[in-house]
């Protein structure tokens, strides 16, 4: 017997006072669950649903557990659940690390003390000292929430001054949705939207209770539709390493690699770095970059260098 629609929930803008939880796991589990095809885990399938992705009932005998058990982890109701539970859900559900880890964090949260969810992010100042002395590389600290806390010379040159900028907006996910200019850095812009989204996810996994990142993800419902479109998605990822295609102002294209190393002694805090091939066209275009430092993106836009 096939399913009733379930209703679409559009992501409403939020507030200032933190995410529902309860919802956040509903419509995670909903929308991993709605991606599943039963061919795509040894079940058969007879014929048409209503509603695409498995039936919870079929998800329920993949993990073992029984379909009003399942229903209620579906509702938001994830009191007293085992890891062991949630680790058979995220097999059945064919997770990733990432969605593994957030259905965990949205399950069975860990208690924040309020103070620290608000306390402001500090970079230690030896670390400061390390990115004013890579004088190569375009490397930048990243925090909670997609907060730029502190950048060198050379990020400042690709990326632009983010030091002239309010530091309400040095924020990846405001200059990703919010600037048409980085959308033209990026040549690969969806994805890099993709990813800024997963990784916000994750952050509100973590911490839903954060009234800021509360605000942030009502701000960019409001002001950007593909925002709400990838926020309503539900997709998660971890921030790692891989390559990135640039259109420059100045240089032109570059095709440079990051990598990112998360903090020991904060685990909210990652340090990027972006590299080019040696002897290659993004090779000499950064050194091109380092000529001009922070005036590059101001030369290449043709307003006045200062």
């Amino acid at each position: 017997m096939d399913e009733q629609p379930e209703p679409v929930q559009e992501p409403a803008p939020q507030t200032g006072g933190g995410l529902d939880r309860r919802a956040e796991l509903s419509e995670f589990l909903r929308t991993r669950r709605a991606r599943l095809k039963p061919e795509d885990v040894g079940l058969p399938d007879f014929g048409r649903r209503r509603v695409p992705g498995l039936r919870r009932e079929e998800l329920a005998q993949l993990a073992g557990v029984s379909v009003a058990y399942y229903t209620r982890l579906e509702q938001g109701n994830g009191r007293n659940v085992s890891a062991e539970v949630l680790d058979a859900i995220a097999r059945a559900l064919r997770l990733t690390g990432a969605e593994h880890a957030h259905l965990t964090h949205l399950a069975k949260p860990k208690q924040h003390k309020k103070k620290q969810t608000a306390r402001a992010q500090q970079v230690r100042p030896a670390l400061r000292h390390l990115l004013d002395s890579i004088d190569a590389v375009p490397a930048y600290v990243v925090g909670r929430r997609s907060d730029i806390l502190a950048w060198n010379r050379m990020a400042a040159a690709l990326f632009g001054d983010w030091g002239e900028l309010p530091a309400p907006e040095r924020n990846w996910a405001r200059l990703v949705f919010l600037r048409p200019d980085y959308r033209e850095l990026f040549v690969e812009w969806d994805q890099k939207a993709s990813d800024i989204v997963g990784f916000l996810r994750m952050d509100a996994g973590c911490h839903p209770d954060d009234p800021k990142l509360s605000a942030l993800v009502g701000e960019l419902s409001v002001k950007s539709e593909e925002f709400r479109r990838l926020w309503a998605a539900h997709d998660v990822k971890e921030k790692s390493y891989g390559v990135k295609r640039m259109r420059h102002p100045l240089v032109g294209e570059l095709t440079l690699s990051f990598e990112t190393f998360r903090l020991v002694d904060d685990g909210e805090q990652s340090l990027i770095t972006y590299h080019a091939e040696p002897d290659s066209s993004s090779a000499e275009a950064l050194r091109l970059l380092a000529s001009w430092g922070t005036d590059a993106t101001r030369a290449g836009s043709g307003a006045p260098a200062r």
